[in-house]
């Protein structure tokens, strides 16, 4: 029970000021007067304002509430290194049941994990929940069981009460870390990208290491090692093999008793893209569909094209000085002999041997075929002569041989069973919507896959690698009939952007190949082959563990399935002979970007409210009450703030100056100072 003495005013307070001001002045008037009765008269006042202050006494039936204390348990990912995770439950246990066993509190546990995705430790978040579910007015104390990385400070709340830091971790642990400060999306295939590392020690380091060992690996292949320095920033130049999404990684072996090696790999993942694609064009002769090669190329701001049509050919005899044809020579010695393999792609378009480029420059092309060069044959009727391209040194790399016809005749070209599973004619449309062409070339396949056809499904586009390069044949000359639009038009500009592509190898057109897009902890794992079946992909996980998982077609030659890693890091994928790299979220998690246990994140904090940190290591500490404002912490002991938190169950008041008893007084007050001025 709580008694309290309460004012309710039958009249305004204002009002009832002014009144105590007009009695407080006649009262005044009467003792200037020297009138005798003045102080029965105040008296009667006083009685008056105290009835119109209706005094009450409130009594109060209250039933105390407990203090309340959070303790949050840090269980994410940092705190299962060393013997941190024993810590936590051992201290969190007995400092539970040590608040447990004070009279009048009670104790919350709230556990905190790793975030969804790499967001790292979310102590503030979790603070602001629980303090969003209990009365601030009955929260005693924080206490926070943690190694104090904590990543989420800039959340912290207003505290209620103070805050406290169990400390785990060791005094003696030490971690080294690999760190990449700058990592750009894009690199120009075969140029040098610049990448600053930097290898870092902190904690209780061992005197003595200058330099580490340091292990560069691209796409998941065999690691090159360097000695680098400790302590400072070291540029490494990168150069990617390839097109298409490179995987690097940084890694520095596990020193003897390092915390953890989780922070000593750095995964970078960069596209590599072309800086300029140089395409050699050799027109035959004029003809409508050259114009439409030199577009097609010449509208791509990318390529570089060096077009050499011949206009004359030796047999034309018109009278015309050779002095007057030319201002200069074509560069065909240059070009096919010297900086050939600067080039990414040839064309011959409609060429026959007119003894203007010699053997040996068409055999130099073989050479740069079988060396990794791409050409296409775009043919024409005299592919199929005895001045045929194909009977000069290219002739062994060509993948399919003319029977000397040439077909004079409309058809619509066809997609193969084979091209709707290939990447290059997948999906171009339906073909019973294209237009016709009107020639084609009739050649005999000898290797290579067929992709489309003509005439009474004879052999259109045929596509085959040579050595380590790659040659595609169309046989015929009339794909520009598509670009004018005739007959309905067709998607020449894209086979024959798709064609160009795959011959430079550029990795989304690969027929037979195994890759992973990822989004977040997922994969989407895509295998793209010529075949009917495939086999199941095996995964092998960052810790080393295999699975294997079966994939599903979603379309001809496309096989994929969803996959979550329930580990961030490097995943490899293997099917058959084809294997991929790929990696989920940061090799180095935000939970290991800083592993030594320190209290500097939550200082501020902790002082807020005199708070303070104890180090696991050395004890539980005891637990103490203090008042609101005084020193909460102190050696080997933490203080909680009592709060004296109630429920009021019942309210009972009492007049205290019943009217009755006022008007009695205040009218005796008036008649005895009347009688006393009456005698005067």
């Amino acid at each position: 029970m709580n008694g309290t003495l309460l004012f309710d005013p039958l009249i305004p307070w204002p009002v009832l000021a002014i009144v105590g001001a007009v009695a407080l002045g006649g009262i005044a008037v009467a003792l200037w007067r020297g009138l005798s009765g003045w102080a029965l008269r105040g008296l009667a006042a006083i009685v008056v304002l105290i009835a119109l202050s209706g005094p009450v006494y409130q009594i109060e039936d209250r039933a105390p509430l407990t203090d309340i204390v959070l303790m949050i348990e840090d269980q994410s990912a940092s705190q299962t290194l060393s013997d941190r995770a024993e810590q936590t439950v051992q201290t969190a246990d007995a400092l539970a049941e040590e608040i447990e066993s004070r009279a009048n509190t009670e104790l919350r546990r709230i556990p905190v994990g790793d975030s969804d995705g790499d967001e790292g430790t979310q102590v503030m978040a979790a603070l602001n929940a629980a303090l969003a579910e209990e009365p601030r007015a009955r929260i005693a104390g924080i206490v926070v069981v943690s190694d104090g990385n904590v990543h989420d400070v800039d959340q912290a709340p207003d505290l209620p009460a103070p805050m406290h830091l169990l400390q785990t971790g060791r005094a003696e642990d030490w971690d080294r870390r690999l760190i990449v400060r700058n990592a750009p999306a894009f690199a120009i295939i075969g140029e040098s990208v610049t990448l600053t590392l930097r290898i870092e020690d902190s904690g209780a380091v061992p005197p003595g290491a200058t330099t580490a060992p340091l292990e560069i690996s691209i796409d998941g292949g065999a690691p090159q090692t360097f000695t680098m320095p400790i302590g400072s920033d070291i540029e490494v130049p990168v150069s990617l093999p390839h097109g298409g999404r490179n995987v690097i990684q940084f890694s520095v072996p596990q020193a003897e008793g390092e915390l953890t090696d989780r922070n000593n790999t750095a995964l970078i993942q960069m596209n590599g893209v072309r800086d300029r694609l140089r395409v050699l064009l050799v027109s035959g002769e004029p003809h409508p569909g050259g114009r439409t090669w030199r577009n097609l190329l010449k509208s791509d701001s990318s390529v570089d094209l060096v077009h050499f049509t011949i206009l004359r050919p030796p047999e034309k005899q018109d009278g015309v000085p050779v002095d007057e044809l030319s201002l200069i020579a074509f560069p065909t010695r240059e070009l096919f002999l010297e900086k050939i393999n600067d080039f990414d792609l040839i064309i011959f378009d409609r060429y026959k041997r007119r003894g203007i480029l010699p053997a040996i420059y068409l055999d130099n092309v073989n050479n740069y075929i079988n060396d990794g060069g791409a050409v296409l044959v775009a043919a024409g009727p005299d592919f199929a002569t005895a001045d045929s391209i194909f009977r000069s040194p290219l002739g062994p790399v060509l993948p399919a041989q003319p029977t000397a016809r040439v077909i004079e005749e409309r058809f619509v070209p066809m997609v193969s069973e084979l091209g709707e599973r290939h990447p290059v004619t997948t999906d171009l449309g339906a073909s019973d919507g294209w237009g016709a062409w009107l020639r084609q070339i009739d050649v005999r396949p000898r290797t290579g896959g067929v992709l489309m056809t003509g005439v009474d499904e004879r052999p259109l586009l045929v596509l085959d690698r040579a050595g380590e390069g790659r040659v595609a044949l169309l046989a015929s000359d009339h794909a520009w009939l598509w670009s004018r639009g005739f007959d309905g038009g067709g998607p020449q500009l894209e086979l024959l952007r798709r064609l160009a592509h795959w011959l430079m190898k550029e990795p989304e057109l690969e027929e037979e190949a195994l890759w992973a897009e990822a989004n977040g902890q997922t994969m989407r794992i895509i295998r793209q082959t010529l075949n009917e079946e495939i086999g199941p992909v095996t995964i092998t996980r960052p810790n080393g563990e295999s699975l294997q998982i079966n994939l599903n077609e979603v379309s001809p030659g496309r096989f994929e399935v969803q996959y979550f890693g329930p580990e961030i890091g490097l995943y490899r994928l293997e099917e058959g002979e084809h294997s991929a790299v790929i990696g989920l979220g940061p090799a180095a998690p935000k939970e290991f970007e800083r592993t030594i246990a320190t209290s500097e994140i939550l200082e501020p904090h902790l002082s807020s409210l005199r708070g303070g940190e104890i180090r696991v290591e050395d004890g539980l500490p005891a637990i103490r009450n203090v008042r609101a404002g005084r020193p909460a912490a102190g050696r080997g002991w933490i203080g909680l703030t009592p709060r004296d938190a109630y429920e009021t169950r019942d309210v009972t008041q009492a007049g205290l100056f019943p009217p009755w008893l006022a008007l009695l007084l205040a009218g005796g007050f008036l008649l005895a100072g009347w009688l006393r001025e009456g005698r005067s």
